[in-house]
């Protein structure tokens, strides 16, 4: 069964003066995914998105939601839609009550006993006043104004950013629920990978710019290895071998972090004869943090699962 792209690009690329923020991205988010996009500050997460959003035009490339052209999306295709905005901007002077009317308007389907369901889960008056919630409460808010049009696709930009631990888990938990509901799409940027990980199937990892990473959460986390060696002696300097993301030699020690670990990857290590060889296994936030701060000129990509452009990543990595 073929699965539909709900989010397509195609090399879509972005400068700011003569600094390249997105480049060339292809991405592809499918029918039904939880699809963590990641990548430092700076990787041009936001610009993309906002691209999707046609809040910012592209200098080149194309970008499709739903199957039509972002810069042609009709009305009600954008329905369809919902955005959850970093830092939840809502109109402060209006209450709970009347911000929930107020965005109804601009919709001809509307899931009112939903957006009263969320509400009461929270225990937020409508009588409050917006400027007077707390920032857990301003995203509790803007969740449930999110999803009460029945979106088929939702879109969020660091949805949990400043939130304290129990509001940004009861937030998730609320969330995952939505996600069980009709089966939606989510494309979920956010720069705590404890959060990604909870909900996400699949991540991309931008770095400069650049799709890096396309895969299962789970593929990429099992990926990325740390090696600890211990000899002797002193640790040998300037190891080399295919998918080394970097190392660290401490005195009689040497770290590796290498991408794909596998029989030719083992076999060179162990041609170093180390007296011990420790393999670490990494959670989604080490394994992002070990990728992403190595040396990007010998980042290896990981290509997309099926994907039409994988023979183009793959030239790139060469």
């Amino acid at each position: 069964m073929t699965m539909t792209d709900v989010i397509r690009t195609q090399r879509l690329t972005k400068h700011y003066g003569c600094h390249r923020v997105v480049d060339s991205l292809n991405l592809r988010v499918q029918q039904g995914q939880v699809y963590g996009f990641l990548g430092r500050n700076g990787a041009g997460k936001s610009t993309t998105i906002k691209m999707l959003l046609g809040m910012v035009q592209p200098d080149s490339g194309e970008a499709e939601l739903l199957g039509e052209p972002v810069s042609k999306l009709r009305p009600e295709t954008r329905e369809r839609i919902a955005y959850i905005a970093e830092g939840h901007p809502l109109y402060n002077w209006m209450t709970v009550g009347e911000v929930v009317r107020f965005t109804r308007a601009f919709y001809s389907q509307w899931n009112t006993e939903l957006v009263e369901q969320i509400l009461d889960h929270f225990e937020l008056s409508r009588k409050q006043k917006l400027r007077r919630l707390s920032n857990g409460q301003r995203a509790q808010v803007s969740l449930a104004l999110a999803v009460a049009p029945e979106p088929e696709l939702l879109i969020l930009d660091d949805p949990t950013l400043g939130l304290d631990t129990v509001v940004r888990r009861d937030f998730l938990e609320s969330l995952i629920q939505i996600i069980h509901r009709k089966g939606r799409t989510i494309l979920f940027s956010s720069h705590i990978l404890g959060d990604v990980e909870r909900v996400a199937d699949r991540i991309g990892i931008l770095v400069d710019g650049v799709l890096r990473v396309d895969c299962p959460t789970d593929h990429f986390r099992a990926s990325v290895k740390k090696l600890v060696l211990d000899f002797p002696g002193p640790a040998p300097e300037g190891f080399e071998c295919p998918g080394l993301v970097n190392q660290w030699r401490t005195g009689s020690q040497l770290e590796l972090v290498l991408v794909g670990y596998d029989d030719a990857q083992r076999t060179a290590v162990e041609s170093l004869q180390p007296r011990n060889i420790e393999v670490v296994e990494l959670n989604l936030e080490e394994a992002f943090i070990q990728y992403t701060r190595g040396r990007r000129r010998s980042l290896p990509l990981f290509a997309t699962e099926g994907s039409d452009d994988q023979s183009t990543r793959d030239q790139g990595a060469a």
